[in-house]
């Protein structure tokens, strides 16, 4: 039997070397060749690199069945500099572990290693090793790749930590659990002058933050409150400086739904209200808006399967069901558009950092309820004979 604290030890170390050496997506070139190099470790002989650009699968076969599912990490860091001084700091600057990705990949890692060596069921699992998820392009370019075809399953599952959430704690609801989202980009033109004389030229700057004004009258005036829906404006860039009008301006931002009719309804409400407000202001205006997540829908049944899993192996007490949906998103959702499976949060501790803040770390204390949650997915999913 695989010795868990060992495992715990190994997992911690691999972890804190995947923080020490973190890429961004579509590069994550070192951290792809860690992952495919341990996996052949354990003793898997099926291994594909380059999937979808830098992602991995690595498959292990027990038994007769040809049943198979798949367990997913993401492997993607962020373009956030990190604060503080642990040892693993990160060594590419401005680049950082901030969402956990480097502790989900370690779990996973962990979860192969110790299914290699006892095995305890039967048929195929798939070890999905993701790129790119924070931007939403991983998922959809491992799956151009083929990823269905050429892994097949028949499940999949994935975990994000949560800060707030105590160690060793589980969540998720079955159903609409994580939204879509939605970006927009806002281009103002007009012709930009002296500070001192205003009316020579035709600024952009006041229309500009009538405009983020008015795009919050979105949903509180055209969504149905049993809706849920946001609009948030995230930057305001213009051409102006200390005594210069500006002449243009970008407004970005996203917008997050569970329905398509209400990203449509955004969206068209949206172009509305900008063009009035060109028109107002006698400038030109146009609207780029793009979907580039998906609504995250837990399969029903699956989720019933993880939580007796969870419940069994952490009691009870440590697995809850989530209240309401969270209107963050998540890449792991395009994989569910294909195939029924869950998505859970494992508790960082309630004093973690958040997520995407230059303080934050993953708690290594969460590595082995993660591991061994995949574990106890796939003895349950592929029972043995």
């Amino acid at each position: 039997m695989t010795d868990i604290k060992t495992l715990h030890v190994e997992m911690t170390r691999w972890r804190r070397h995947l923080h020490a050496n973190p890429e961004f997506g579509f590069e994550e070139r070192a951290t792809s060749a860690f992952v495919a190099a341990k996996l052949r470790e354990f003793g898997l002989n099926d291994v594909t690199e380059g999937v979808g650009g830098t992602g991995v699968v690595g498959t292990l076969r027990r038994g007769t069945g040809n049943r198979a599912i798949a367990l997913r990490a993401d492997i993607d860091a962020l373009r956030i500099t990190e604060e503080g001084a642990p040892d693993y700091k990160s060594r590419n600057d401005g680049v950082m572990h901030a969402c956990g990705h480097d502790g989900h990949a370690a779990m996973l890692l962990g979860a192969a290693k110790l299914l290699a060596e006892e095995g305890g069921f039967n048929g195929i699992v798939r070890f999905v090793f993701q790129p790119a998820e924070e931007w939403g392009k991983g998922a959809l370019s491992m799956m151009s790749d083929g990823l269905f075809e050429k892994h097949p399953f028949d499940e999949i599952y994935g975990i994000h930590n949560m800060p707030g959430l105590p160690v060793g704690n589980f969540e998720t609801k079955a159903g609409a659990f994580m939204s879509a989202e939605d970006n927009f980009e806002i281009t103002l033109r007009g012709v930009g002058g002296h500070a001192a004389r205003p009316h020579w030229g035709n600024e952009v700057l006041v229309a500009a933050c009538a405009l983020v004004t008015n795009l919050q009258t979105i949903v509180a005036r055209r969504i149905d409150p049993a809706d849920i829906g946001v609009v948030s404006v995230t930057e305001l860039i213009t051409d102006g400086t200390r005594n210069a009008l500006p002449g243009t301006a970008q407004i970005l931002g996203d917008c997050r739904s569970f329905r398509s009719e209400v990203s449509e309804r955004i969206e068209k409400q949206m172009r509305v209200i900008t063009e009035g407000t060109a028109l107002a202001f006698n400038i030109e205006a146009d609207v780029h808006y793009t979907r580039e997540f998906v609504p995250l829908l837990n399969d029903a049944a699956l989720i019933d399967e993880a939580m007796a899993v969870a419940t069994e192996l952490f009691g009870a007490s440590q697995v809850r069901t989530a209240s309401k949906p969270m209107t963050a998103s998540e890449d792991f959702a395009q994989f569910l558009s294909r195939v029924p499976g869950c998505f859970v949060f494992l508790g960082n501790g309630k004093e973690s950092a958040p997520l995407h803040n230059p303080s934050y770390d993953f708690n290594d204390e969460g590595l082995v309820h993660g591991m061994r949650f995949h574990v106890g997915i796939v003895r349950r999913r592929l029972p043995a004979n």
